[in-house]
């Protein structure tokens, strides 16, 4: 029988991602390929620090610990083969010694190969390969890498957070409240509480780690949030959306506003996943996140931009 990656949760990461390549990016963006090149052949034997989304590989991976190959973790990354090594190296220096697949491209789009992989979700430090991937149906965020890293208080359980409209959900109820402001969205959402939201980019995402969950053991749990700025009566339509999809969150913050830095600080996520580069920015400071540029408020930056926090009915 042919290898396969098929009921397994796949997940697509780019070496910045997972490990703290800051200082040698820096070479690559002046423009010398070469020396960035001739510095990671150079560091071979160094391991990376551990990046923003290495904690959310390190446990995704654990649930494998049993025995049975539930997620598989695969490099995809811009980066050329001889670099390709010591990022190998740096995953076996830290225990990560599943991940064994990798595409390296030398500066190439590396998003067409989400396609044959099968991808659930792919981190990327690129914007421009995030975006890419997204259009193309693929659940994508671009990390953060100045992002805290996450806590080291829950080892057994993978703590994941989501953004509703634009990630979790589509942008239909965030397109009402661009055009007509706050009182048009509550109505909107009050007259629709019982129609289930579109799916956004992430609903795949979250359904395989709902069957991630339900397939997996004692030793590792999966724990979500729904992380909103929505408010009471506009509560109502994303619990049911949930329901009609037969997925469920463990927590759901109904913050009417308010910054999640601070919430998600107490929740300590693995990572947490906004369509909007200001929300994560502030989140950033907490905990590991990354922007999902899906959906029309990243169509409309300068709308955004203008937009009085008072009316902000989500984050």
């Amino acid at each position: 029988m042919p290898t396969t990656l098929q009921d397994q949760l796949v997940v697509a990461i780019s070496s910045r991602a997972l490990f703290d390549f800051e200082e040698e990016n820096r070479l690559f963006e002046a423009g010398d390929a070469h020396a960035y090149m001739q510095l990671q052949l150079d560091r071979l034997h160094r391991p990376a620090a551990p990046g923003v989304a290495f904690s959310l590989v390190r446990k995704l991976l654990a649930f494998n610990d049993g025995g049975a190959k539930r997620v598989e973790v695969v490099m995809l990354s811009r980066n050329d083969p001889v670099s390709g090594m010591r990022v190998f190296r740096s995953a076996q220096a830290h225990g990560l010694t599943q991940i064994q697949r990798g595409v390296f491209t030398q500066g190439r789009d590396p998003f067409h190969y989400l396609r044959p992989l099968g991808a659930h979700l792919f981190l990327s430090a690129n914007g421009a390969d995030v975006a890419q991937a997204l259009a193309l149906g693929h659940p994508a965020a671009q990390v953060a890498t100045q992002a805290a890293r996450a806590s080291d208080a829950h080892p057994h359980e993978v703590r994941i957070a989501f953004d509703g409209d634009a990630v979790l959900f589509s942008d239909e109820a965030e397109r009402v409240f661009q055009s007509g402001g706050l009182d048009a969205f509550q109505s909107h959402e009050v007259e629709k509480a019982d129609l289930p939201l579109p799916p956004g980019p992430f609903q795949p995402f979250l359904t395989a780690l709902h069957r991630l969950q339900q397939a997996g053991g004692e030793r590792m749990r999966i724990r979500t949030a729904l992380v909103t700025a929505r408010s009471a009566p506009a509560n109502e339509r994303p619990i049911r959306t949930l329901m009609h999809w037969g997925v469920t969150v463990d927590e759901a913050l109904f913050l009417g506003g308010l910054p999640k830095g601070e919430f998600l600080r107490e929740f300590q996520p693995d990572f947490f996943f906004d369509d909007q580069t200001g929300h994560i920015e502030h989140a950033a400071r907490h905990v590991p996140s990354g922007h999902v540029a899906a959906g029309v408020t990243n169509m409309a930056t300068a709308t955004e931009t203008s937009r009085p926090p008072a009316r902000s009915k989500r984050a």
